[in-house]
């Protein structure tokens, strides 16, 4: 049995809570792709995402509130200041939607997206960065959603399903057929890899230390 390094799990730096990717790698992992969304669009897609929803429900508990203001005389206090506390809960909808255009700057600044030779890395989150590792082997669907928005500022989503029916999306990515085209290709040579040996495993196995040899090039965009 190989011998555990006795350093291995001694904590050198700080805990870093906005890691970057790099600082998230494997050693001797190699990123292939990284980017980020493309600010236009995810502001805007932030902005309209939930506005239809969020002004149906204002409308609404807004006619409830003007209709309960003409009547305040009549109610007893107890009852007035619990429909109040109500209001402000039911109001939730809304209060998501204005987090979420508040919010959009920090977490487009968060966000990005890389692919290694091992694993897609997502890096998102707010107050701190959130990292999601998903290995290529246990993808069970990449595809590819282009709306109105994204067609206007050239981007595309890019949704992907794993093994476990967790669902992640690579958000407003620009040159998204191109990024798209390669993801799949890693995949698909990485699946074919494990299930059908063929000439991307090199001879001699050296198990989690397999590099990834096939020739997907992100410069190669015409």
């Amino acid at each position: 049995m190989k011998k555990i390094d006795e350093n291995y799990f001694i904590k050198k730096d700080k805990v870093n809570f906005e890691p970057t990717i790099e600082e998230s790698l494997y050693e001797n992992e190699t990123i292939l792709w990284k980017g980020k969304p493309k600010k236009n669009s995810y502001i805007w897609n932030s902005i309209l995402k939930f506005l239809p929803f969020a002004l149906i429900w204002l409308v609404f508990d807004g006619f409830m509130i003007g209709m309960m203001c003409s009547f305040t005389e009549g109610i007893p206090l107890p009852l007035l200041i619990f429909l109040i506390f109500f209001f402000i809960f039911h109001l939730l909808p809304v209060w998501i939607w204005v987090s979420n255009i508040v919010t959009v700057s920090k977490r487009l600044k968060i966000e990005e997206y890389a692919f290694t030779e091992q694993r897609i890395i997502i890096k998102r989150g707010f107050i701190g960065a959130n990292i999601v590792s998903i290995n290529y082997s246990s993808l069970v669907s990449v595809n590819l959603r282009i709306g109105l928005i994204e067609r206007i500022c050239k981007v595309g989503d890019i949704y992907l399903v794993s093994g476990d029916k967790q669902k992640n999306v690579l958000e407003d990515i620009s040159d998204p057929y191109f990024i798209y085209n390669k993801l799949q290709k890693i995949a698909n040579d990485i699946k074919a890899d494990i299930l059908y040996p063929n000439n991307l495993r090199p001879e001699e196995n050296k198990g989690y230390k397999t590099s990834y040899k096939g020739d997907v090039n992100f410069k190669d965009k015409k």
